[in-house]
């Protein structure tokens, strides 16, 4: 760390909060997760809850993930539960198995070579060196250096996620001044803040997304840091980008996470191919309206697809990228395949799409061509497809934002409920492709127009 910020010797203040000070109660707490606790501190090893179970719990929520760290290493907590496996590489850790439900369990880690060592450590430098390394940037490749509580403390990520509960006189330690940043509700990275991006840039995605979630501020340094290394979200593998945004956007709050992300000029390093399009009012009324659907949905127990969002927050460059094939004469259908394929594979360069999800995309895009052939057998015909329920949501959701659809939403939501006299009533009455064709002509007027210019 540079000599401006605290050293981490400095940084440690051991506070503890007896059972009367903290309103942490057993019955709160998966009796799995008491079960790993009590069985670790009967084999002579010391161990906490930690981490955001006890952040939501102290602030009256109801966590459904429940870690717990131990000086016990990997190998010695593998020995005591039989029900259990070792896993990882990056960060070595047990996962102990109670039907669906897994508690997982990681050793205390100590600094690296990285970051300043704590003073008094017995840890050697070699030894260090051997089992954490990092890339040129500063970014974390290897992580498995054990060492105190106090030393776990330091190198977790905000102040919030450095409380420990144990089951010994249910007492709470608080080492980094986490509960006054909770009652302050702010959202505090621990040691230098870009520092700890750089050691990690999904870090930047994580302080959004907690301050999202708990309806915290993010603390001055910890969001100023954001800037300087947002870039180096570029260097995460495509994968682990998918699950962050997974946890972004599928948790209740999608719509304030946009917003933040927005505001600290994240989101365009995580979907590329919008970029240019988020100044559009019309643009940004969709994707808000998708999240904020999404939410609802969540919160209502109903269920989602990444498939549905993410054909939402693309589709301002799709559609872009469609019209500009109609104006080189390619078909609709056609033209709306390779806008498809084309700004998919721009965003697999940063977030990996699975293909299951991928291919749904494509069908609600080209679907948006199907609804507007309304002629003959064609409409009730798609009707009974798999995907019209959700080309249907997304057709209403463009038309809600502003595109110019000529009524093309109100006239599927009718005729779904219609009658079959009443649906012969409404076909006879629509022109065939009328949208197609004044996409057509708006295309083929712009096309010219911009020939007159030059």
């Amino acid at each position: 760390m540079s000599n401006s910020h605290p050293t981490p010797s400095a940084l440690v203040q051991r506070s503890v909060y007896s059972r009367g000070e903290h309103n942490i109660s057993r019955q709160d707490i998966s009796k799995n997760a008491l079960k790993v606790l009590y069985d670790l501190n009967k084999a002579g090893f010391q161990s906490y809850l930690v981490g955001g179970g006890v952040r939501d719990l102290l602030l009256g929520l109801h966590p459904k993930d429940f870690d717990v760290t131990t000086d016990a290493e990997p190998e010695q907590v593998r020995k005591i539960f039989g029900n259990s496996r070792i896993i990882g590489r990056r960060f070595r850790i047990v996962h102990v198995h109670f039907g669906r439900e897994i508690i997982e369990v990681s050793t205390f880690r100590a600094l690296s070579t990285q970051s300043t060592e704590i003073k008094g450590s017995t840890l050697s430098r070699q030894t260090r060196q051997l089992e954490s390394a990092h890339s040129h940037t500063g970014m974390i490749l290897r992580d498995n250096v054990f060492g105190t509580i106090e030393e776990d403390a330091i190198r977790r990520d905000f102040t919030a996620n450095a409380l420990y509960y144990t089951v010994q006189n249910f007492e709470l330690l608080d080492f980094m001044n986490g509960m006054q940043d909770l009652k302050n509700r702010t959202l505090r990275i621990i040691g230098d803040p870009e520092l700890r991006y750089r050691e990690d840039p999904v870090r930047i995605l994580r302080a959004i997304r907690l301050a999202s979630k708990l309806d915290f501020s993010i603390e001055k340094k910890t969001a100023q840091a954001i800037a300087p290394t947002v870039s180096l979200l570029n260097s995460v593998p495509a994968a682990r980008l998918f699950d962050e945004f997974l946890k972004l956007f599928f948790s209740g709050f999608g719509l304030v996470t946009f917003q933040r992300l927005l505001s600290y000029e994240v989101f365009q390093h995580l979907f590329p191919p919008v970029t240019d399009f988020l100044n559009d009012s019309q643009d940004k009324l969709m994707l808000e309206a998708a999240f904020e659907s999404t939410d609802r949905r969540i919160n209502e127990d109903k269920s989602v697809t990444p498939a549905f969002l993410l054909a939402a927050i693309l589709w301002p460059a799709v559609r872009r990228l469609f019209d500009n094939y109609l104006a080189t004469q390619v078909p609709p259908l056609p033209a709306m395949h390779r806008a498809a394929e084309d700004i998919i594979k721009q965003q697999l360069q940063v977030i990996s799409i699975p293909k299951r999800f991928s291919i749904v995309m494509r069908e609600i895009w080209e679907y948006q061509i199907r609804l507007e052939r309304r002629s003959g057998k064609r409409a009730a015909a798609l009707l009974t497809h798999k995907r019209f329920r959700a080309a249907y949501d997304f057709l209403l959701l463009r038309e809600s934002s502003g595109e110019h659809l000529q009524g093309l939403g109100t006239w599927w939501t009718e005729f779904q409920s219609a009658d079959e006299s009443r649906q012969k009533s409404m076909q006879a009455q629509v022109q065939q492709n009328p949208i197609s064709k004044s996409r057509r002509r708006r295309v083929k007027s712009k096309r010219e127009s911009k020939r007159i210019t030059q």
